[in-house]
């Protein structure tokens, strides 16, 4: 198997379609995979990966039902696991997440998903395949988990910062997806579509890009780094860019706004 990159592009990926060890999971919406999926690939329904509980949505399923659904989809934990979907990386980098938490090393994303492999001209297929069962036995790596204390205890802190991926008006509180709108105390609004160039397939825009925003927001390495949006969807796509530029102290917010702002206890800034 070959030494494949965190962010893997449409023609390294061609190149290992049908090799050992190597399994490409497809998190579009359904009717998508239905019409058109890149050749082997097997469709994983988001939901399966995340936890609901009422009004909180986006949380982390217990160890038992992942490791469930990794096996139905014949992983192990040494399997390389290539991710994509077709709205720019969003669940893909949320299962990304996932496989972190369980202490998964191996997996990658295809830029730009699904709308950029077509672009290239390269394969589709709309046959159904079903993957043959085996064994995934993770176990819980904290690390990258960020919940509710762990904000609250991190609010005064100068060596973390809290990156907010939603979108400007959801920051400020003119747009609410929960009992009460703002943001938290101290966070840095950063959309997670400003990483993605949506004038070419929904790629990554060029590293030296994005270094440059994340400068701008006072991203830096030296830093703890917690991400969240309204559910830990989108801001799985910002940990896994910050992943990839070589942040290590990073962390994921499951439930993000959906857990926080429907907390009538926890501290909210507005404008």
């Amino acid at each position: 198997m070959a030494d494949l990159p965190l962010i893997i592009e449409p023609e390294q990926l061609q190149t290992q379609l049908g090799a050992d060890n190597i399994v490409v999971l497809d998190l579009s919406q359904p009717t998508t995979y239905l019409q058109q999926h890149i050749p082997g690939a097997y469709f994983l329904e988001y939901g399966w990966i995340t936890k609901t509980q009422n009004p909180v949505m986006g949380l982390l399923p217990d160890i038992e039902q992942l490791n469930r659904v990794l096996s139905a989809f014949g992983l192990t934990t040494d399997t390389h696991i290539v991710a994509y979907d077709d709205e720019g990386g969003g669940r893909a980098c949320r299962l990304l997440w996932t496989l972190d938490t369980l202490g998964h090393k191996h997996y990658s994303l295809l830029n730009g998903g699904l709308q950029n492999w077509a672009s290239k001209n390269l394969p589709l297929s709309n046959d159904i395949i079903w993957p043959t069962p085996a064994s995934y036995s993770g176990t819980l790596d904290a690390s990258p988990i960020a919940d509710k204390q762990f904000i609250l205890d991190s609010l005064n802190d100068d060596s973390t910062l809290i990156l907010d991926c939603r979108s400007p008006m959801e920051y400020s509180g003119t747009k609410v997806f929960a009992a009460r709108g703002g943001h938290i105390p101290g966070a840095v609004n950063m959309n997670w579509m400003d990483l993605i160039d949506t004038e070419n397939q929904l790629r990554l825009k060029p590293v030296n890009e994005i270094e440059q925003i994340l400068q701008s927001k006072g991203v830096t390495k030296d830093k703890t780094i917690i991400t969240h949006c309204q559910t830990h969807h989108r801001s799985s796509h910002s940990y896994i860019v910050l992943k990839s530029l070589g942040y290590e102290k990073i962390k994921g917010y499951p439930g993000s706004w959906s857990d926080w702002g429907n907390d009538p206890a926890t501290p909210i800034e507005t404008p």
